[in-house]
Order: structure tokens, then sequence, then C-alpha cells
């Protein structure tokens, strides 16, 4: 057993730690990607750094914000502990709700295309939080239940957590694994021109990811709750039924996919809801999933050209 060192360097007496460079790190390579694309994608040079100008500080108060108001009897005693974020406390949901929001009102002041800016948007949010899940590993936590069975104390299944001398699931891993995966299905159904219209590929991303946080989620051990259900699976939930109706909005004939939508849909809330056995959840999240799938694929549209 080994324990990771969260310090990096000092610099005049000021700690760096590795999760932010690990952060960073991923936001740097999240522009570049986007970058390489803008001009693809149909906008103009330096598009993406003149967005990231507002998306990247509404991003990081988004995620303070979040995560404090689904945890303000920490901060009762101390509200100027708020403002301490290097003392930990952030939540991707909040960063990205904050983001969007950011890059919705530059899309209206510079008068380009929302819809098509969250496309060449995607596969960079889904790199960057593959990268900085891994500052979650530096910094020993966003893991998961504690894994009894000596058999599956190995990583990636398990990691060894030296404060509590056992080994938990390994949930950052998960989702950081999964999040590599859209990036790369994003950007090989992009080059197939597989996404038929605009929105298809954000519709892609938001699925992909509320479907793989709502089953690894149920597997964490420091949710943030809402009464008794999980905050990240609520939402989830939600980002895959408006996924499900935007795309239907534009594929009308697909009628029959209302039906198994709605049965889809109904599962998942029971799940969450009722804490019905976690197979439930997996197979109505999945079911769910396939649903907007099939609505992103089978459009018959076609993209407009660049």
């Amino acid at each position: 057993m080994f324990e990771v060192s969260r310090q990096a360097i000092t610099v005049f007496s000021f700690p760096i730690h590795f999760y932010g460079i690990i952060i960073v790190l991923g936001v740097y390579l999240a522009i570049l990607l986007a970058e390489k694309r803008e001009i693809k994608m149909g906008f103009p040079r330096e598009t993406v750094l003149s967005i990231a100008l507002w998306a990247l500080p509404a991003a990081i108060i988004g995620a303070r914000v979040y995560y404090v108001l689904f945890n303000f009897d920490e901060y009762k005693g101390n509200l100027v502990s708020v403002f301490n974020i290097r003392g930990g406390g952030m939540a991707i949901y909040g960063g990205l709700i904050a983001g969007v929001m950011a890059g919705f009102i530059y899309a209206k002041k510079k008068k380009l295309s929302f819809i098509k800016l969250f496309d060449l948007a995607a596969p960079s949010i889904a790199l960057g939080q593959a990268i900085g899940r891994w500052g979650n590993f530096i910094n020993y936590e966003a893991y998961g239940a504690k894994i009894e069975n000596p058999a599956l104390w190995f990583f990636p299944v398990s990691v060894f957590i030296p404060s509590q001398n056992a080994y938990f699931a390994a949930t950052f891993f998960y989702e950081s694994a999964w999040c590599f995966l859209i990036v790369i299905l994003c950007l090989i159904f992009e080059k197939k021109r597989l996404f038929k219209f605009p929105g298809a590929e954000a519709y892609f991303y938001i699925a992909m990811y509320a479907f793989e946080r709502m089953i690894v989620e149920g597997l964490r051990t420091d949710s943030l709750y809402l009464g008794p259900v999980r905050v990240s699976q609520l939402l989830s939930v939600l980002a895959l039924l408006v996924v499900s109706m935007l795309c239907f909005s534009k594929n009308k004939k697909r009628m029959p996919l209302i039906f198994s939508s709605g049965i889809a849909f109904f599962g998942i809330f029971l799940s969450i809801l009722y804490a019905l056995p976690y197979p439930v959840l997996i197979v109505s999240a999945a079911a769910a999933l396939s649903v907007c799938l099939i609505h992103i694929f089978s459009f018959k549209g076609a993209y407009p050209e660049q």
C-alpha cells in the first residue's frame, strides 16, 4: 500500500496541489480540443477562447454554490468558509449548469447558435471531466462503497483509502473511463456525420453522462441529498427526460417510443424515490438511454453543411 502526496510544489510558501494541476490540465486540453474543431463547426477562430472567459469562472462559482446549497449545514457556523474553495466542496453538476448558462448568454450576446456551440463544447466538456476526476484520486475522495471481497482489492475495480485502511469502489475511475468513452464516440460519430441535426452531439453527451452518473452515484458514499433522494441521480433522470423530449420533438414519427419512454422513466423515478433493488435502476436507466439514443440517431433530417 502507498499514499499519494497531495502537494506538488511550493511557490513562495504557497502550496500548489496536484488536484489543481490536474484540473488546469483538463481545462487546457478541453479548450485545445474545441479550438481544433471550431472552424470545422462553422465558428470564427478564437470563439472557444472567448467563451472560456465566460464559462470557466461561471462554472467554478456554480460548482461551489451547488455544493454549498445542498450541504449548507456544514457552513452555518462559519459562512466565511463558503469562499474557501481550497478547502474542498465543488460539484460537477453545478459547474455544468452554470457553464452552460454562461455559454447561452454569450451566444445570445454574439448572435451565435447556442445549440451548435453546445455541439462544439460537448466532447471537450467530457474530456475535462475525464481528466479532472483523477484529482479525486489524488485527494482520496469521490469513492464508493466499501469492498469486502479480497478478490476485488485491486485497481481499477477498487481503490485503497489510507484514512479508512480499506478498499472502496473506485467510482472516480468509473466516471473518468466513461467520459473518455464519450469523447471518443463523439469524435467518431462526428467524423462519420452520424449526428443528423444541430444539438444531436450535445444531446448525446448529456444522455450518456446522465446515464453513467445515475448508476455510479448510487455506489458513492458522499452524495448530496434532497430529502431521501440523491440530487445527482434526480438531475440525471431529468436530463435524460429532457433530452428524450427535445429529440422526440424533432422526430415526431417515432410515436411508439412514447410508451417505452414512459415505462423507462417511471422505473427510474420509482427506483430512486423508493430505493428499489439496484438492478431495477440499471435496467430502467439503460432503457431510458436507449430511448434517447434511438431518438438521436433515427432522425431522418440532415445536418446543415458547414
